[in-house]
């Protein structure tokens, strides 16, 4: 299989790619901090990024994001290149990202910073709307936070909603920037690191939301993850970085026997 073609899901079907990184290099003065990366996710498809320290990681998903224009290369969503559109543009054609780093609005609570996620849209019919109370205001309000309160419970936060955001312990606040990113219904789910400081029975259910939000709803999601373990588990196929380029490509079965892998990050 190519870097350009992708198995929706684990049957194996072939599926057109969503998001393909073609030719990707970025560099930071003589540094060459990604070189020379192609990729490419399905829908429906879970793709790992692996590697030590320094692979590239991170600043391979600061390209797909928006967040940093690559040196050279390009990034295309349903073939259409965007490689010079912003982070907001991005976002709002369906590429949502979490970081590695929480990134909260500690004085809302949790219902509030999910619910903010779908602000943007609008209520549509503008002051007018809102001074006449507008039945269709009203609608596309009620269907907002009942979205809002069923990708709450998604993610296991339903007792936490009326919760201060900023007060959570670091494990349900990545649970709630998982909601955040997922309440849109993304096309693409950049995930960096999200498993970092969760306990065991949230890592199980970040595990089945990044299932349901693949499986069901078709998104094509990328995880950057340490725990190894966690994305053997979850992805369909694993792309392994080192020193900024692509060392390995395949199913999890297929990285774990590849020995370049096992000496560079496996052990």
């Amino acid at each position: 299989m190519t870097m350009d073609e992708s198995s929706n899901g684990r049957n194996g079907t072939r599926s057109a790619s969503v998001l393909r990184a073609i030719d990707i290099s970025v560099r930071f003065g003589g540094v060459v901090a990604v070189s020379g990366v192609s990729m490419a996710v399905s829908a429906g498809e879970v793709l790992g990024l692996i590697g030590p320290n320094g692979a590239g990681k991170t600043t391979l998903f600061d390209v797909l994001s928006g967040v940093r224009a690559p040196t050279s290369g390009r990034v295309e969503l349903d073939g259409i290149d965007l490689t010079h559109r912003s982070a907001t543009w991005r976002a709002r054609h369906g590429i949502r990202r979490t970081f590695q780093r929480q990134q909260m609005f500690g004085w809302l609570t949790v219902e509030e910073s999910v619910l903010l996620a779908l602000e943007w849209r609008g209520g549509g019919g503008g002051l007018l709307a809102d001074l006449i109370a507008s039945p269709t205001r009203k609608g596309r309000e009620r269907a907002r936070r009942q979205r809002t309160a069923d990708v709450i419970e998604m993610c296991g936060l339903t007792q936490l909603r009326n919760e201060p955001a900023g007060k959570l312990p670091i494990g349900r606040a990545r649970m709630v920037e998982m909601a955040r990113a997922i309440v849109d219904e993304p096309r693409v789910l950049l995930l960096d690191e999200p498993s970092s400081g969760l306990e065991p029975g949230d890592t199980d259910v970040l595990g089945q939301t990044i299932r349901q939000v693949a499986r069901g709803a078709g998104c094509a999601v990328v995880l950057v993850e340490h725990d190894v373990p966690f994305v053997m588990e979850q992805c369909d196929r694993i792309v392994a970085l080192d020193l900024g380029s692509v060392l390995a490509v395949g199913s999890p079965d297929e990285i774990r026997a590849n020995h370049s892998v096992r000496d560079a990050y496996l052990g």
